[in-house]
């Protein structure tokens, strides 16, 4: 597994919990900042990173911690400045190992699809099929990209590094520039 996501995987082994953050116990906190990719919004629940997201304006980005929670009134407006730090450690240097446990709320499918996302090193690419091989479910490449669409964490659960099988960027829930600059950022 790629160091960057070995050290935020916790829950591997862990049962699944269900989709709902708000009712997996504590708060759900969140902290809306800027970065070079533009807003960003970090979602926390007590037991770690659930949602890392980009937009190009707040209510967007408010809007996508409410869906991934199913919250509405959860939420928690918070500072989380370690995860930041850890966050803009990551868009600094690609390949900087980052040190915050994650809270993915995904089927065993999705959690399959983005473990395997995480076994692909800074600076290269796979194809939906090459990821779908890798994780042996070759027959299910559209499944593959939908998981990889759902990935709640941008850039720690590297989905931007998956491409279509023509070479052709795919989709990005954050944007194709955003990816294309993700991928462009990571080749140097």
């Amino acid at each position: 597994m790629h160091a960057g996501c070995r050290r935020i995987w916790p829950y591997t082994n862990r049962p699944k919990r269900g989709n709902n953050l708000a009712l997996s116990g504590g708060a759900v906190k969140y902290h809306l900042f800027s970065t070079t990719l533009g807003r960003a919004i970090a979602v926390v629940t007590d037991n770690g990173l659930s949602g890392l997201g980009f937009a190009d304006s707040d209510a967007e980005l408010v809007d996508y911690a409410r869906q991934i929670t199913h919250a509405k009134s959860h939420l928690i407006e918070t500072s989380l400045s370690d995860y930041v730090a850890e966050i803009g450690g990551w868009l600094n240097e690609p390949d900087y190992s980052v040190d915050i446990p994650l809270d993915l709320q995904g089927t065993p499918f999705q959690r399959l699809v983005w473990q395997g996302i995480c076994t692909i090193p800074c600076g290269l690419i796979l194809t939906y099929t090459e990821l779908a091989q890798q994780i042996g479910k070759p027959n299910a490449v559209r499944a593959v990209a939908s998981a990889c669409g759902a990935n709640p964490v941008a850039l720690l659960v590297p989905c931007h590094r998956v491409v279509r099988r023509d070479g052709g960027l795919g989709g990005y829930r954050w944007g194709l520039a955003r990816k294309r600059w993700l991928l462009e950022r990571e080749r140097q």
